[in-house]
């Protein structure tokens, strides 16, 4: 089971009532020339992924730095990952000191803001993304109090600030102009590095960017509220179904989507204790091509018991139990590789392939590493498919 790095529904719902509504005056980029703020920030260090504490000092022999703000979960950033790599593998001989900075306050990024990715935007998660994905940069985080991305003001991410021998602001802006890399024409960062490496000034030192908004920490108070007030008042339904019905559920030929079956019951305690989790997953990737559905492993008669443990559980997906006393033959038609045991968890694509079989706890990492690609196959994010 992932780690609980973001609030569940059930802490939203029990929050909601006494949050104030979020900001809406932002920081923002300091003017051309302001010196390098003073910091000291806790960080991944690139290809080792060791912690450690890092200060303008920890740079002092770079002549330049680029700090780029960018974060986990936002799906722009992730595209600009083995970007931000090259350009520390082309400019780290020349004296540039490149520096991811994430700026998010985890708690502010809502569930269904986290559709595109595996992992939240906390510091833990970002240890995993630093060596997931072989970052040779240091990964700062300034997401619990974001004192120091105040004093940058970074608009979204990616959001680069480079800083020239003096330690002096001279270029804000992106990095380029195309998240995917066949529509790049202007190499922004790279122009504004090179022109500072040849002792000029930076010929264009400021353009907009693109990408996710960051996530202020008084967002969480409005967005939250009212996202979780809403999903609290979704109806919770129960249903009872057959083996037929199983059956057409498993093959999953008509929705064209992804399908995440959960078979579980109400005595079983490690379906009961994953169970946030799997509400947590269905609201984070049901505004996309997917869809969940729980299957209660109970007789008939335990419908009130089953349903009672639903609606406290915020469960809108789809639900069942089993309408019948032929438990083995509902066995049968859910998974005919399943041995019974309890909970068993299936992810079936949009052509009926089962692509995830888990039988007992879900390691949800894990899970959400298979989700976001294949409901990149159904509908590509973002042209990824070049269109």
């Amino acid at each position: 089971m992932m780690p609980r790095l973001i609030p569940s529904l059930l802490t939203l719902v029990a929050l909601s009532a006494g949050l104030a509504s979020a900001a809406d005056d932002y920081p923002k980029p300091p003017p051309l020339g302001t010196p390098l703020p003073h910091f000291e920030l806790p960080g991944i260090e690139g290809g080792t992924y060791e912690v450690k504490t890092y200060t303008p000092e920890s740079f002092a022999d770079a002549k330049l730095l680029c700090i780029v703000f960018t974060c986990n979960h936002c799906p722009t950033a992730q595209r600009y990952e083995e970007r931000l790599k090259q350009l520390t593998t082309d400019y780290g001989p020349k004296g540039v000191a490149v520096i991811a900075l994430n700026p998010n306050n985890a708690a502010a990024v809502r569930l269904d803001e986290m559709a595109y990715t595996d992992l939240t935007d906390s510091f833990e998660d970002m240890k995993v993304r630093a060596e997931h994905k072989s970052f040779n940069f240091p990964y700062l985080d300034d997401g619990e109090t974001q004192e120091i991305s105040r004093v940058f003001g970074p608009v979204a991410t990616p959001h680069v600030f480079i800083y020239d021998q003096d330690r002096k602001l001279a270029f804000q802006g992106r990095i380029d102009d195309a998240e995917l890399p066949q529509y790049i024409k202007h190499q922004d960062t790279r122009a504004a590095l090179d022109e500072l490496l040849a002792g000029k000034k930076v010929s264009t030192p400021t353009t907009r960017v693109f990408g996710c908004s960051v996530k202020w920490a008084e967002k969480a108070e409005g967005y939250n509220k009212i996202w979780a007030e809403q999903v609290k008042n979704e109806p919770v339904e129960l249903k009872e179904a057959v083996a037929a019905d199983f059956v057409a559920l498993r093959e999953n030929k008509d929705s064209g989507k992804l399908r995440l079956i959960n078979v579980w019951a109400t005595w079983c305690g490690p379906c009961v204790t994953e169970f946030p989790d799997l509400v947590d997953t269905n609201l984070t990737f049901r505004g996309r091509d997917f869809e969940m559905v729980t299957i209660a492993a109970e007789y008939p008669k335990m419908s009130a018991k089953a349903l009672k443990f639903l609606k406290g559980q915020h469960a809108s997906m789809q639900n069942y139990i089993f309408g019948d006393t032929d438990k083995y033959a509902n066995i049968e038609a859910i998974d005919p590789e399943w041995n019974g045991a309890l909970p068993h968890t299936l992810l079936v694509n949009e052509k009926g392939e089962v692509i995830y079989r888990q039988t007992g706890p879900v390691d949800f990492l894990e899970l959400r590493r298979i989700i976001v690609p294949a409901l990149d196959q159904i509908t590509p994010w973002g042209g990824l498919d070049g269109n």
